[in-house]
């Protein structure tokens, strides 16, 4: 939980910058998000792009927008001003990390990206945010890293109701803290138990995608091919994520 109506000192955005990619940290050295100053699109870090997965399920919305939870240093709103045409919402808490975006990360324009500043639990909580984003990144971590700083049932709920019908939540969590174990379980209890995990990587960090609307099933081939589409349209690397999924079959069907 936050401690403070307002950012404090340990919420300080800072820089550092190694062999031309620029990194944001919150006056420690965990990393909040990066960018490559010569490709400032680019999915710097692993776990980024991972957040992506969703296109496996879902088209880029046209009018609803793709929400994101937690600016960091603006490497989702890049990648997705580049290679979408939905309008995008990002709900950040703390403007000087929105400031520092601006300043050193190049943020996208606000044509394309509206940022509200706001705690996202509260956002969420909002009966008039209800059905806005059938894409919803929810990445919420304070200087110390250690847990998403939002992470109840009842946020979890929340961030559904966001959703709407038909809609899908990657979830930013890190594998190796305590709160890992609570995350899932709240999650599951949110979503019906329709979660499936993507792979840990290296950092630590693991995307969870969890899905509202009709049940799917699908094949194994039928994902395969999607993510062939995925891959060759965005530059992700969907079909090691399709694969990985693909463990998730029973009888030669996967359920999400």
């Amino acid at each position: 939980m936050h401690k403070s109506t307002f950012p404090s000192e340990l919420d300080q955005p800072t820089l550092s910058e190694v062999d031309g990619i620029r990194y944001l940290h919150f006056n420690t050295e965990w990393v909040q998000g990066a960018m490559r100053i010569k490709n400032p699109s680019e999915l710097v870090l692993e776990y980024t792009s991972q957040m992506m997965a969703w296109l496996l399920f879902l088209e880029p919305p046209k009018e609803e927008a793709i929400g994101m939870l937690g600016l960091g240093a603006g490497s989702l709103a890049r990648f997705c001003v580049k290679h979408t045409r939905a309008p995008l919402l990002a709900v950040e808490w703390n403007p000087r990390v929105t400031a520092a975006c601006h300043m050193f990360f190049r943020l996208p324009g606000s044509n394309r990206l509206e940022v509200e500043h706001a705690d996202a639990g509260v956002w969420a909580a909002d009966p008039l945010n209800a059905g806005r984003c059938p894409v919803l990144m929810v990445d919420l971590y304070d200087a110390s890293a250690e847990g998403p700083v939002r992470d109840s049932v009842k946020f979890y709920r929340d961030c559904r109701r966001v959703l709407g019908e038909v809609g899908v939540l990657a979830v930013n969590l890190f594998g190796r803290h305590e709160s890992f174990g609570r995350n899932i379980d709240n999650l599951s209890k949110a979503f019906d138990d329709r979660v499936v995990l993507l792979p840990e990587i290296d950092a630590g960090n693991q995307i969870v995608l969890a899905f509202s609307g009709p049940r799917l099933a699908i094949s194994p081939a039928q994902l395969l091919g999607r993510a062939e589409i995925v891959e060759a349209r965005y530059g992700l690397p969907a079909r090691r994520w399709a694969r990985s999924l693909t463990r998730h079959a029973v009888d030669g069907v996967l359920h999400f």
